[in-house]
């Protein structure tokens, strides 16, 4: 059984439109290499040039946020759900 990671829509036109992409990745650090690997130029959106989540992008793993958790050497295990959710600002 695979993770299931969810899509946000302003990436979704990097995905084909995919809502829901299935990842065999065993950390989330990986499973953004692998989808960087099926859609090009999604790491760039998600990540910095170090590696690390951008600050304006929450990564959740069972609806749990990774900066709580090990970050980008979080583990994932089958049947995760890891959401992508960008921060909104407003004023």
């Amino acid at each position: 059984m695979a993770k299931n990671i969810r899509i946000p829509t302003p990436l979704r036109k990097l995905t084909n439109n995919e809502e829901i992409v299935t990842v065999t990745s065993d950390t989330i650090g990986d499973s953004i290499v692998e989808l960087q690997t099926r859609f090009p130029g999604i790491k760039e959106r998600l990540v910095d040039d170090s590696g690390k989540v951008r600050r304006f992008v929450n990564i959740y793993v069972n609806e749990e946020d990774i900066r709580f958790l090990q970050n980008e050497a979080t583990p994932l295990k089958d049947g995760d759900e890891i959401s992508i959710i960008p921060a909104i600002a407003g004023g």
